[in-house]
């Protein structure tokens, strides 16, 4: 089995699925990370590729994560918005939507110039966080098989929340659901 977080940039999926891992003994892989190792990074990749290539790429990593078992997955924002990636994450585990309102997110990505789908030239940070997350939050609470709230917590109580509702047994590392 794996733990899949989901949830829009700035959520703290990456920062919460390492704390994940480390406290139950499982490995940590986040697919912008995984992709920004073997492509670069993914500003250029939307500037020379498009979106549409970037997403490819998520879909091959999704493929090769979900064969595989005792992972802590953080996904990138746009990830699940793909019906063929939450299918292949759903039959390797369990989905955790990391929900966060437009000010925690506003905060976390304020001066954040490495996100492509946030760079606007007539939105504000909040009016282009505002809309993604109108289009987003209900393709992510359709996809979770859980839901935490990650505003005004530490990204220790986020992961604590996470492990009791997944119920994992952080002895021995392994999943009892």
């Amino acid at each position: 089995m794996n733990l899949i977080l989901c949830g829009m940039m700035g959520s703290g999926k990456s920062t919460v699925g390492a704390k994940i891992a480390q406290l139950i003994g499982w490995e940590f892989c986040d697919t912008d990370q995984m992709i920004t190792e073997k492509h670069g990074d993914i500003p250029s990749i939307f500037q020379n590729y498009g979106e549409a290539h970037f997403r490819a790429l998520e879909r091959e990593t999704v493929a090769e994560l979900a064969l595989q078992d005792g992972l802590v997955i953080s996904t990138g924002g746009g990830l699940v918005l793909q019906k063929g990636n939450v299918e292949a994450l759903k039959q390797s585990g369990k989905i955790v939507f990391l929900r966060a309102t437009v000010d925690t997110l506003s905060t976390r990505l304020k001066g954040d110039g490495s996100r492509p789908l946030l760079q606007s030239k007539t939105q504000s940070l909040t009016d282009r966080l505002t809309a993604l997350l109108s289009e987003r939050t209900p393709i992510y609470e359709g996809v979770a098989d859980f839901i935490v709230d990650a505003d005004k917590k530490t990204p220790d109580e986020i992961a604590d929340e996470i492990i009791k509702i997944m119920k994992i047994d952080q002895t021995k590392g392994a999943g009892t659901r």
